[in-house]
Formats: structure tokens, C-alpha cells, sequence
């Protein structure tokens, strides 16, 4: 039977919760559990897919009248009152933003992500633009991003035969709280020691270009993608670092691009939030705890949860002490 949400009904639209979808890497760790809280049962979970409808992979609400829907369900029922109503009328009815949690054990792969044209022409996709939010970081941990000079194809092919890449490759160290934005054709990696909040386009389109000649249990090495990395790659020096504002119980911009808006957002005490009803909002608490209230009706959450706010829901009180990520599209 489909489902379906009536229109009388949006006055009980709720802050909606989501399974985790748990992802098993060569790099995972136990982070995910020892830190964020996560139910993980293996001691290599790479990745936390908090909110995602990239197909096979789509999320099913956890609490409330919705739990065992699936955020497709609710989108397809009722657009705009999930997506809110600028973001229907650009994207439709699909969910543009992919919400993770990453555990780096060990170094990531040094890979790249096509952009919104490259993607579409090849794998009828989204590009990948993204940002990192550092969750937390062991001592000296570092992130590869870009090169250190301009570049150009054929260098990067002579250092990747020669086993060099890192020679040429601009390798950073970051602390608690670093924020980091990605375009597309940047080549990085994260590294490893390194717990981190990411934000993207609804995309799983990478290309891996070197992987430290890793090899997995059975002595397989994973697939590179060096030819279709060629064309996807920005070879010039780029600047990802993004320094922002920590004003208490205030959005401070960190991030502002055509694809996402993410503000962090230190809470001590309550705010009151009132919104349009144009986009939906997430809120990724990267530290502490706080609750939403909505007319009286409360919802708890604690670092490592993710939440969305549907568009419909446009005025509610953020109460505790917190460090939250706030995300929308502008």
C-alpha cells in the first residue's frame, strides 16, 4: 500500500531520526562506537551513513508515527513539506545531501570526485562536493588535499608511475573542530587517527587514484581509477581550510555554496528557530547534547546523532549545550 501524509497532518511533523547504514572499510576502526555512540559490531567500520537515498543505500526513519519509513517514502508523499519548497522546485523529488560520520583507522585512499557534468555524462549522477568537519584527532594527524604547487597531467602521472604522488601533494595538519571544503576535482585523502562529520552531494561517484598499495585479507589490491581521474582533476593549488566565527547561540557561516549551507552552532542555554519553510534543515551534534522542542513535545540527542528538520516544521526551541552543525540549502 502506498503511503502516504495528509494534509491535515503537517502540524505532526516531527524531527525525524534514522537507522545508521554502517559501512565496513580497509581503513574503519571502532571510533564510531568508543566516541560517537554508534552501534557498530566489527572493529573496521569505516563509515556512518546518517541520512541517504543514494540508491541501495536509503534511509528508514527510527522514531516517531514515520519509523520504518523510508525518507523516499516521506519525499515521494509529500515533497515539500520534507524538502521545503525552493529545494522541490530545484532538485525535485530527490534528497540533494549525503550526511556521514567517518572513522579513518588508517589512511583513506587518495582519490578524487567528478563534478555536476562529468558525473551526469558518465554515471547519471550528482558530482561530489563536500566539506569536513573534524570530529576529533590523534596527535600529528594530517588530511592530503591539492597539490602543494601547480600542477599539471603529466607530472602527476610521472610521481603516481614513480610512486612519488605525496611528494607533490599538499598534506596538512588539523585539529578538533577544523573545517575543510572540498570541490569537486580536488584530489585528497583523509588520514589516519582522524573522526569526521562530512557533508556532501547525494553522489557515491570516486575515483580512487592511489591506495598506499594496500591489499585486503586476501592479498586483492582495490580497483584504481587513474584514466577517469584524469579528465576530473583541478591540478592548481587550491585553498580548503575554512575559518569561521564561534559566536554562542548564533549560526555562524563556515560554509556558503550552491549546494549546501553548514553553520556551526555552539549552544549554551535555548534559542528559539524559526524558519521559512523553503529548505529542510539537518543538525549534526559534533559535541555535548541538547533537545528540540516543538510545541511542548521534546526530542533528545547526543553527540553523534543527526537529525532532519523537515521544512514543515518551521518554528521549534534548540535547549542544552552543544556543538551542532546546522545545514540547509540556501
Amino acid at each position: 500500500m502506498k503511503f502516504v501524509i495528509k494534509k491535515n497532518m503537517d502540524t505532526k511533523i516531527y524531527p525525524l531520526q534514522f537507522s545508521p547504514i554502517f559501512k565496513e572499510r580497509i581503513w574503519g576502526g571502532t571510533k564510531l562506537k568508543s566516541l560517537l555512540n554508534k552501534s557498530i559490531v566489527s572493529d573496521r567500520t569505516g563509515e556512518s551513513w546518517e541520512i541517504s537515498t543514494v540508491e541501495g543505500d536509503v534511509s528508514i526513519v527510527s522514531n516517531g508515527a514515520w519509523a520504518g519509513k523510508s525518507l523516499n517514502d516521506l519525499i515521494n508523499s509529500t515533497p515539500e513539506a520534507i524538502l521545503g519548497t525552493e529545494v522541490f522546485k530545484r532538485f525535485g523529488k530527490q534528497f540533494p545531501l549525503l550526511f556521514k560520520y567517518l572513522d579513518a583507522r588508517e589512511d583513506l585512499s587518495i582519490q578524487v570526485h567528478p563534478n555536476d557534468e562529468l558525473a551526469k555524462k558518465r554515471h547519471n549522477s550528482f558530482g561530489k562536493t563536500e566539506m569536513w568537519y573534524i570530529v576529533q584527532a590523534d596527535e600529528n594527524a594530517r588530511i592530503i588535499v591539492g597539490f602543494k604547487e601547480k600542477s599539471n597531467a603529466s607530472e602527476y602521472l610521472e610521481n603516481l608511475k614513480n610512486k612519488t604522488l605525496l611528494s607533490i601533494l599538499d598534506d596538512v595538519k588539523v585539529k578538533e573542530g577544523d573545517i575543510f571544503f572540498l570541490e569537486t576535482g580536488t584530489v585528497h585523502a583523509i588520514g589516519a587517527g582522524l573522526v569526521v562529520a562530512e557533508i556532501q552531494q547525494t553522489s557515491d561517484i570516486t575515483y580512487r587514484i592511489y591506495d598506499f598499495d594496500r591489499v585486503d585479507a586476501q592479498g586483492n589490491s582495490r580497483e584504481l581509477h587513474v584514466d577517469l581521474a584524469l579528465e576530473a582533476i583541478n591540478y592548481n593549488k587550491v585553498d580548503t581550510h575554512k575559518k569561521y566565527n564561534t559566536v554562542l547561540n548564533q549560526s555562524n557561516t563556515a560554509v556558503d555554496c550552491p549546494y549546501f549551507t553548514t553553520n556551526f552552532l555552539p549552544l549554551d542555554g535555548e534559542i528559539s528557530i524559526n524558519k521559512t519553510g523553503n529548505t529542510f534543515t539537518v543538525y549534526m551534534c559534533v559535541e555535548g547534547s541538547f533537545e528540540i522542542d516543538c510545541n511542548g513535545a521534546k526530542f533528545q540527542y547526543k553527540k553523534g546523532d543527526t537529525v532532519l528538520i523537515p521544512a514543515a516544521l518551521k518554528a521549534f526551541i534548540l535547549k542544552g549545550k552543544a556543538s551542532i552543525l546546522e545545514i540547509y540549502i540556501s
